[in-house]
């Protein structure tokens, strides 16, 4: 009998990130910011598909956390835009492009992440 795999993204975390994950540069940037803060105990990145995809497990996990931070990428904001199509509203939202990230000109680099990092943990009460 083939075995089963169950998502291990949720777990009772109190502060939920979502972010963005897009193919321009500040997509990779956001996305390896929420994965940071993931791993430095700030709080727990989720998925953002699993919003839109209004997948159970996810959205309850969303709506149980006390704070939830959501980060784009560009002023397009995708990830917030998914977040109230959803129906939520009262996040943190975090757009690198207001606080100096542009696309072409902001690579995932060590620096750039432990910069939008600190600033996303401060957001975050951390």
């Amino acid at each position: 009998m083939a075995e089963q795999k169950a998502c291990t993204c949720g777990g009772g975390a109190t502060k939920a990130i979502f972010a963005c994950s897009g193919c321009a540069d500040v997509g990779a940037l956001a996305d390896q910011v929420a994965r940071k803060l993931t791993r430095d105990g700030v709080g727990r990145m989720f998925c953002l598909a699993g919003i839109s995809g209004k997948v159970s497990g996810i959205v309850k996990s969303a709506e149980a956390a006390t704070k939830v931070l959501v980060i784009d990428g560009c002023p397009l904001d995708c990830a917030k835009k998914t977040m109230e199509l959803a129906g939520f509203s009262g996040f943190m939202h975090l757009s690198l492009s207001e606080i100096g990230n542009q696309k072409g000109e902001s690579p995932a680099n060590e620096e750039s992440i432990a910069t939008v990092a600190q600033c996303a943990a401060v957001r975050l009460g951390a």
